[in-house]
Protein backbone atom coordinates (compact mmCIF):
# COMPACT_ATOMS: atom_id res chain seq x y z
CA UNK A 1 0.00 0.00 0.00
CA UNK A 2 1.26 3.57 -0.95
CA UNK A 3 0.52 6.00 2.01
CA UNK A 4 1.46 9.81 1.57
CA UNK A 5 1.01 12.60 4.24
CA UNK A 6 -0.22 15.89 3.77
CA UNK A 7 0.01 18.63 6.42
CA UNK A 8 -2.14 21.11 5.25
CA UNK A 9 -2.28 24.72 7.22
CA UNK A 10 -4.88 27.20 7.37
CA UNK A 11 -5.20 30.66 8.52
CA UNK A 12 -8.40 29.80 10.91
CA UNK A 13 -8.09 28.85 14.27
CA UNK A 14 -11.03 30.39 16.67
CA UNK A 15 -14.37 29.77 14.58
CA UNK A 16 -14.77 26.06 15.20
CA UNK A 17 -17.80 26.51 12.82
CA UNK A 18 -15.23 27.41 9.76
CA UNK A 19 -12.86 24.36 10.95
CA UNK A 20 -16.08 21.93 11.00
CA UNK A 21 -16.89 22.90 7.53
CA UNK A 22 -13.24 22.45 5.97
CA UNK A 23 -12.73 19.36 8.18
CA UNK A 24 -16.20 17.90 6.51
CA UNK A 25 -14.79 18.78 3.14
CA UNK A 26 -11.80 16.85 3.12
CA UNK A 27 -13.79 13.66 4.68
CA UNK A 28 -16.27 14.29 1.97
CA UNK A 29 -15.61 10.56 -0.67
CA UNK A 30 -12.28 10.32 0.01
CA UNK A 31 -10.60 7.48 1.71
CA UNK A 32 -8.03 9.76 4.11
CA UNK A 33 -6.90 8.95 7.35
CA UNK A 34 -6.95 11.67 9.26
CA UNK A 35 -4.12 12.03 12.04
CA UNK A 36 -5.26 15.05 13.82
CA UNK A 37 -6.71 18.56 13.69
CA UNK A 38 -4.91 20.96 15.42
CA UNK A 39 -6.12 24.25 16.04
CA UNK A 40 -4.59 26.94 17.86
CA UNK A 41 -6.44 29.97 18.36
CA UNK A 42 -3.62 32.29 19.61
CA UNK A 43 -2.05 31.55 16.01
CA UNK A 44 -5.49 31.60 14.62
CA UNK A 45 -4.43 28.54 12.37
CA UNK A 46 -5.15 25.18 12.26
CA UNK A 47 -3.11 21.94 11.15
CA UNK A 48 -4.68 19.43 9.07
CA UNK A 49 -2.54 15.98 9.00
CA UNK A 50 -3.69 13.03 7.09
CA UNK A 51 -2.32 10.45 4.81
CA UNK A 52 -3.78 7.82 2.27
CA UNK A 53 -2.89 6.47 -1.26
CA UNK A 54 -1.69 9.67 -3.51
CA UNK A 55 -4.81 10.20 -5.48
CA UNK A 56 -7.20 10.12 -2.54
CA UNK A 57 -4.74 12.36 -0.71
CA UNK A 58 -5.00 15.02 -3.55
CA UNK A 59 -8.73 14.70 -4.09
CA UNK A 60 -9.41 15.30 -0.35
CA UNK A 61 -6.46 18.17 -0.61
CA UNK A 62 -8.14 20.07 -3.52
CA UNK A 63 -11.77 19.84 -1.25
CA UNK A 64 -10.35 21.08 1.58
CA UNK A 65 -8.47 23.56 0.09
CA UNK A 66 -11.01 25.28 -2.14
CA UNK A 67 -13.34 24.84 0.87
CA UNK A 68 -11.03 26.89 3.19
CA UNK A 69 -10.76 29.85 0.69
CA UNK A 70 -14.12 29.96 0.04
CA UNK A 71 -14.45 30.55 3.71
CA UNK A 72 -11.29 32.61 5.20
CA UNK A 73 -11.12 35.79 4.81
CA UNK A 74 -7.14 37.26 4.83
CA UNK A 75 -8.23 41.23 4.91
CA UNK A 76 -9.41 40.77 8.55
CA UNK A 77 -7.21 37.70 9.47
CA UNK A 78 -4.58 38.34 12.61
CA UNK A 79 -2.68 35.83 14.65
CA UNK A 80 0.96 35.24 16.11
CA UNK A 81 1.97 32.65 13.59
CA UNK A 82 3.21 34.01 10.06
CA UNK A 83 1.06 33.62 7.57
CA UNK A 84 0.50 34.26 3.96
CA UNK A 85 -2.67 33.13 2.85
CA UNK A 86 -5.85 31.57 3.66
CA UNK A 87 -4.29 28.46 2.69
CA UNK A 88 -0.90 29.27 3.46
CA UNK A 89 1.17 26.36 3.36
CA UNK A 90 0.74 22.57 2.33
CA UNK A 91 3.38 19.86 2.44
CA UNK A 92 3.42 16.07 0.96
CA UNK A 93 5.60 13.78 2.21
CA UNK A 94 6.08 10.76 1.09
CA UNK A 95 5.52 7.96 4.21
CA UNK A 96 5.43 4.40 2.81
CA UNK A 97 6.03 3.23 -0.93
CA UNK A 98 5.53 6.72 -2.42
CA UNK A 99 8.73 7.76 -4.72
CA UNK A 100 9.94 11.68 -4.43
CA UNK A 101 9.05 11.57 -8.24
CA UNK A 102 5.27 10.41 -7.30
CA UNK A 103 4.85 13.16 -4.45
CA UNK A 104 5.91 16.30 -6.70
CA UNK A 105 3.73 14.97 -9.45
CA UNK A 106 1.18 15.09 -6.23
CA UNK A 107 2.01 18.39 -5.43
CA UNK A 108 2.01 19.64 -8.78
CA UNK A 109 -1.16 18.68 -9.53
CA UNK A 110 -2.60 20.29 -6.61
CA UNK A 111 -0.67 23.75 -7.09
CA UNK A 112 -2.12 23.79 -10.55
CA UNK A 113 -5.41 22.90 -8.94
CA UNK A 114 -5.37 25.44 -6.60
CA UNK A 115 -3.96 28.32 -9.24
CA UNK A 116 -6.41 27.71 -11.39
CA UNK A 117 -8.99 28.55 -8.82
CA UNK A 118 -7.53 32.03 -8.08
CA UNK A 119 -5.02 31.06 -5.60
CA UNK A 120 -1.16 32.88 -6.15
CA UNK A 121 1.02 29.72 -5.94
CA UNK A 122 4.32 29.07 -5.26
CA UNK A 123 6.68 25.99 -5.01
CA UNK A 124 9.04 25.26 -2.16
CA UNK A 125 11.49 22.86 -0.56
CA UNK A 126 11.74 19.87 -3.50
CA UNK A 127 9.20 21.06 -5.72
CA UNK A 128 11.04 24.55 -5.72
CA UNK A 129 11.69 25.81 -9.65
CA UNK A 130 14.60 28.37 -8.42
CA UNK A 131 17.04 28.29 -5.80
CA UNK A 132 15.39 31.69 -3.44
CA UNK A 133 12.13 29.63 -3.50
CA UNK A 134 13.10 26.52 -1.80
CA UNK A 135 12.46 28.07 1.91
CA UNK A 136 9.10 28.48 3.40
CA UNK A 137 10.65 31.57 5.13
CA UNK A 138 12.41 33.21 2.32
CA UNK A 139 8.67 32.94 0.51
CA UNK A 140 6.91 34.54 3.35
CA UNK A 141 8.88 37.02 4.44
CA UNK A 142 6.96 39.95 5.26
CA UNK A 143 3.95 37.28 5.27
CA UNK A 144 0.35 38.20 4.07
CA UNK A 145 0.88 42.35 4.33
CA UNK A 146 3.70 42.27 1.84
CA UNK A 147 2.18 40.77 -1.13
CA UNK A 148 0.66 43.77 -2.27
CA UNK A 149 4.06 45.00 -3.41
CA UNK A 150 5.94 41.43 -3.97
CA UNK A 151 2.98 41.63 -7.24
CA UNK A 152 4.27 44.08 -8.94
CA UNK A 153 7.56 42.61 -9.57
CA UNK A 154 8.48 40.02 -11.81
CA UNK A 155 10.84 38.14 -9.50
CA UNK A 156 7.61 37.34 -7.36
CA UNK A 157 5.54 35.78 -10.33
CA UNK A 158 3.95 33.11 -8.81
CA UNK A 159 4.51 29.24 -10.11
CA UNK A 160 0.46 28.84 -10.62
CA UNK A 161 -2.31 31.21 -10.59
CA UNK A 162 -2.75 34.85 -11.00
CA UNK A 163 0.23 37.08 -10.80
CA UNK A 164 -1.76 39.97 -8.79
CA UNK A 165 -2.32 40.56 -5.50
CA UNK A 166 -5.66 38.23 -4.04
CA UNK A 167 -6.49 40.19 -1.03
CA UNK A 168 -9.05 37.67 0.17
CA UNK A 169 -6.71 34.41 -0.51
CA UNK A 170 -3.36 35.50 -0.26
CA UNK A 171 -0.72 33.29 -1.59
CA UNK A 172 -0.25 29.36 -0.78
CA UNK A 173 3.09 27.32 -0.90
CA UNK A 174 3.37 23.69 -1.44
CA UNK A 175 5.81 21.20 -2.26
CA UNK A 176 7.66 17.98 -1.02
CA UNK A 177 9.98 17.90 2.45
CA UNK A 178 11.27 15.33 4.24
CA UNK A 179 9.02 14.80 7.59
CA UNK A 180 9.78 17.15 9.70
CA UNK A 181 8.70 17.96 13.71
CA UNK A 182 7.09 20.63 14.82
CA UNK A 183 8.27 21.08 18.50
CA UNK A 184 6.97 24.19 20.76
CA UNK A 185 8.39 25.28 24.22
CA UNK A 186 6.02 27.57 26.58
CA UNK A 187 8.12 29.64 28.57
CA UNK A 188 6.66 31.07 31.72
CA UNK A 189 7.32 34.87 31.18
CA UNK A 190 5.47 37.33 28.48
CA UNK A 191 8.84 39.05 27.58
CA UNK A 192 8.95 38.85 24.68
CA UNK A 193 12.06 40.31 24.15
CA UNK A 194 13.77 37.39 26.81
CA UNK A 195 12.39 34.69 23.90
CA UNK A 196 13.96 35.93 21.09
CA UNK A 197 17.19 36.12 22.84
CA UNK A 198 16.71 32.67 23.82
CA UNK A 199 15.49 32.14 19.79
CA UNK A 200 18.99 32.97 18.69
CA UNK A 201 20.98 30.11 20.34
CA UNK A 202 18.50 26.69 18.43
CA UNK A 203 17.94 28.89 15.41
CA UNK A 204 20.34 28.40 12.40
CA UNK A 205 19.79 32.06 10.92
CA UNK A 206 21.42 33.34 13.93
CA UNK A 207 24.51 30.64 15.35
CA UNK A 208 22.10 27.74 16.32
CA UNK A 209 21.65 24.60 14.87
CA UNK A 210 21.43 23.97 11.33
CA UNK A 211 18.43 21.86 11.16
CA UNK A 212 16.34 24.33 13.35
CA UNK A 213 13.67 27.09 12.51
CA UNK A 214 12.37 29.25 15.08
CA UNK A 215 10.76 32.17 16.25
CA UNK A 216 9.29 33.54 19.67
CA UNK A 217 5.46 34.49 19.60
CA UNK A 218 3.23 35.85 22.17
CA UNK A 219 0.84 33.72 23.49
CA UNK A 220 -1.67 36.67 25.12
CA UNK A 221 -4.05 34.27 26.79
CA UNK A 222 -1.58 32.44 28.72
CA UNK A 223 0.53 35.16 29.63
CA UNK A 224 3.65 33.24 28.20
CA UNK A 225 6.09 33.53 25.34
CA UNK A 226 6.27 30.29 22.72
CA UNK A 227 9.50 29.21 20.96
CA UNK A 228 7.92 27.43 17.91
CA UNK A 229 9.75 25.54 16.04
CA UNK A 230 10.89 23.31 12.94
CA UNK A 231 13.06 20.22 13.32
CA UNK A 232 14.09 19.92 9.79
CA UNK A 233 16.11 16.87 9.91
CA UNK A 234 15.96 15.13 13.36
CA UNK A 235 18.49 12.52 12.91
CA UNK A 236 20.74 15.56 12.62
CA UNK A 237 19.08 17.89 15.24
CA UNK A 238 17.20 15.36 17.55
CA UNK A 239 14.36 16.91 19.69
CA UNK A 240 15.94 16.66 23.17
CA UNK A 241 19.05 18.72 22.11
CA UNK A 242 17.20 21.48 20.85
CA UNK A 243 15.11 21.42 24.23
CA UNK A 244 17.51 20.82 26.90
CA UNK A 245 19.54 24.38 25.05
CA UNK A 246 15.99 26.28 24.97
CA UNK A 247 16.30 24.79 29.12
CA UNK A 248 19.64 26.42 29.62
CA UNK A 249 18.98 29.48 27.97
CA UNK A 250 15.58 30.11 30.03
CA UNK A 251 17.95 28.52 33.07
CA UNK A 252 19.93 31.56 33.24
CA UNK A 253 17.40 34.09 32.66
CA UNK A 254 15.31 32.83 35.99
CA UNK A 255 12.64 31.70 33.07
CA UNK A 256 10.67 28.51 33.75
CA UNK A 257 9.41 26.10 31.51
CA UNK A 258 5.09 25.78 31.28
CA UNK A 259 5.37 22.79 29.05
CA UNK A 260 5.95 22.02 25.48
CA UNK A 261 3.84 21.02 22.18
CA UNK A 262 4.27 18.33 19.53
CA UNK A 263 2.14 19.77 16.65
CA UNK A 264 1.08 16.81 13.77
CA UNK A 265 2.43 13.44 13.88
CA UNK A 266 5.95 12.53 14.82
CA UNK A 267 8.06 10.12 13.21
CA UNK A 268 8.50 7.22 15.54
CA UNK A 269 12.26 6.93 14.99
CA UNK A 270 12.82 10.53 16.60
CA UNK A 271 11.41 8.81 19.67
CA UNK A 272 14.25 6.51 20.11
CA UNK A 273 16.55 9.10 21.17
CA UNK A 274 14.08 10.56 23.88
CA UNK A 275 13.86 7.18 25.55
CA UNK A 276 17.77 6.55 25.44
CA UNK A 277 18.46 10.30 26.70
CA UNK A 278 15.86 10.83 29.55
CA UNK A 279 15.18 7.41 30.47
CA UNK A 280 18.99 6.11 29.95
CA UNK A 281 17.41 3.24 28.23
CA UNK A 282 20.63 2.61 25.93
CA UNK A 283 19.43 -1.04 24.69
CA UNK A 284 15.98 0.23 23.53
CA UNK A 285 15.07 -0.11 19.69
CA UNK A 286 11.97 0.67 17.47
CA UNK A 287 11.22 -3.28 17.51
CA UNK A 288 10.04 -3.33 21.00
CA UNK A 289 7.04 -0.85 19.73
CA UNK A 290 3.70 -2.70 18.98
Amino acid sequence: MKVLLAEVNVSEGRDLEKIAQIKEALISNASVRILEVNSDKDHNRTVFTYSGEPAEVLEGTKRLTQKAVELIDMTVHTGAHPRMGAVDVVPFIPARNVSQEEALEVAKAFGKFLGGIGVPVYYYEDAATRPERKSLVDIRKGEYESFKEKMTKEEWRPDEGPFEFVPKSGATVTGVRFPLIAFNVNLRTDDLAAGKQIVKAVRAATGGYQNVRAIALEIPDKKMVQISMNLTQYQKTPIHRVFETIKSEADSRGILIADTELVGPVPVMALEDLMKFYVRCYGFNMEQLY
